[in-house]
């Protein structure tokens, strides 16, 4: 089984979003295979506390325009790992540091990547 077209569109919504604020080396994983709670992790890097919190406040604004609503939301305080459940996606908002430790691409090498198309987009200047 792999992720649903519907948690697929969301993602590429939310991915845009994300890169709108500067989010970086952005990945998708269609993690359907082995969870059952989850369809698509998603994986974004922030510079920053701050650029963190905007890419959280971006991607919920982003779900809510498509429809969606954020279930529940992890680590915000500490802003180094930020975890957003929309349901069928899971957003890891992600420290560069939390990122090389936890290593969640390598934890789901064997996940298929989605492919973003990320490289057309506009990116956003300020944060």
């Amino acid at each position: 089984m792999s992720a649903t077209p519907h948690a697929v569109e969301l993602t590429g919504v939310l991915a845009r979003a994300a890169s709108s604020k500067l989010g970086r080396d952005i990945v998708a994983l269609d993690v359907s295979r082995s969870l059952a709670i989850a369809d698509i992790f998603l994986i974004v890097t922030a510079g920053n506390e701050r650029q963190a919190g905007a890419i959280v406040d971006v991607i919920d604004e982003a779900a809510g325009l498509s429809g969606e609503r954020v279930l529940r939301r992890e680590g915000e305080a500490e802003a180094k790992w930020i975890l957003l459940d929309l349901a069928d996606v899971v957003v890891h908002v992600m420290s560069v540091e939390d990122r090389e430790l936890y290593a969640l691409e390598r934890i789901w090498k064997d996940a298929p990547r989605l492919d973003l198309d990320l490289e057309d987009e506009p990116k956003q200047v300020a944060v």
